[in-house]
């Protein structure tokens, strides 16, 4: 994301002009935007002309608009974010307070102005336009026949490719078909990883499968990088890190993140610090439970007590229309940073971050143990 032009009051009011220059950029501004607030972007209208001699044509014109926020779509695979509302800004071909829908586009600026600029938000910023958070990681999650390819962005995980092949069983005498079968699956991983992963970007990735299947498959995949001179592999060998993981399936990439090797590899990205404050946290509830707190009044309690070493909270939580109730999750921010804790928002699209919102969204790790506050209604934890 680039930062083209901010302009913030001291009352927090104001607006940024930003460009996404890649499709996770689409998640950042769908976590910026609100209903409410002013969202001015070029788009394509359809309009109606009339002719001198009275006959009607159509034709799509290329616009823009300033729109009031009401609706906001996010399409998490294709990274596509459209956003509708009614026109507050006269315009040539757009009546006020008619509605469009704009869908943001890559490479093309869009001015976003709102009554108050939060820290959460500002921070948002700050992450996107932030070079250093592009610490991009891949992994292959596979057994035999199936095999998952994702990207772990520091803002979400991505199910890139699904490869599936039908293998059939060994028989007694004859292995041919199997391995045969076997061999076309890991053609069909190999030409996914070259399709879908930038070597460029990527630092690391992660070959994980029960049993020998990974390693096989490295062997595979090595022997036909030589054979086909495929440079691009040769000359990446190093980012490759085998693990175990008990399944194929892409819910097994939280354990594989889980690896102390892994986390050691990975020790300089987003989504490994995420996997690490989860699983120190689910420890504390375990060894210490006085000093593990979940669910917001609980959270906000210890807060009040200036406790909160460490707070986990999903990014979910900030899209709430409620204005009083987002208000709320930031007043929590502010309060345990300027206590001097420290503040981990999770991506709701990654694995960590959907472990947390089964938690309601917000847990935190103490500095000291506190008594367990007084009994709350299952809707507040």
């Amino acid at each position: 994301m680039k930062l083209v032009h901010k302009d913030i009051e001291k009352d927090n009011a104001g607006q940024v002009t930003l460009i996404p220059e890649e499709a996770e950029d689409m998640w950042h501004t769908y976590n910026l935007l609100q209903v409410g607030d002013s969202l001015r972007a070029s788009t394509i209208r359809k309009v109606q002309t009339e002719s001198s001699t009275g006959s009607v044509g159509s034709s799509r014109v290329r616009t823009t608009l300033t729109l009031c926020v009401e609706t906001i779509d996010f399409d998490s695979q294709a990274c596509q974010l459209r956003v509708k509302g009614t026109n507050i800004q006269e315009n040539q071909y757009v009546k006020m307070g008619a509605y469009h829908t704009i869908e943001l586009e890559l490479n093309r600026k869009f001015t976003l102005a709102k009554k108050v600029w939060d820290s959460v938000v500002l921070d948002r910023i700050e992450q996107a336009c932030d070079p250093a958070q592009k610490a991009d990681v891949a992994a292959v999650v596979m057994q035999e026949g199936l095999a998952n390819l994702v990207l772990v962005t520091p803002a979400m995980t991505l199910l890139r490719a699904k490869v599936e092949v039908t293998i059939p069983r060994k028989r007694k005498g004859s292995c041919t078909q199997h391995d045969k079968a076997l061999e076309r699956f890991y053609e069909a991983v190999m030409q996914g990883i070259l399709r879908h992963f930038s070597f460029d970007v990527v630092k690391c990735i992660l070959v994980a499968s029960p049993g020998f299947v990974k390693d096989q498959f490295i062997s595979y995949l090595f022997k036909e990088a030589v054979r086909q001179d495929c440079k691009i592999l040769l000359e990446n060998r190093s980012k490759f890190m085998v693990v175990h993981s008990s399944s194929g399936h892409k819910y097994s990439l939280k354990e594989v993140l889980c690896d102390p090797a892994v986390t050691a590899r990975l020790s300089d990205t987003k989504a490994a610090g995420e996997v690490k404050a989860l699983e120190d946290f689910y420890k504390m509830l375990q060894q210490e439970p006085d000093r593990a707190f979940y669910g917001l009044a609980h959270v906000e309690r210890a807060s009040e007590a200036l406790a909160v070493d460490i707070l986990l909270i999903s990014d979910k939580l900030f899209r709430h229309q409620d204005i009083a109730t987002r208000s709320r999750y930031v007043r929590l921010v502010d309060n345990v940073k300027e206590n001097g804790g420290n503040v981990r928002i999770f991506s709701s699209l990654h694995v960590s971050g959907d472990q947390l919102n089964q938690l309601s969204g917000v847990a935190a790790i103490l500095r000291f143990p506190i008594a367990d506050v007084s009994e709350q209604s299952s809707e507040e934890c």
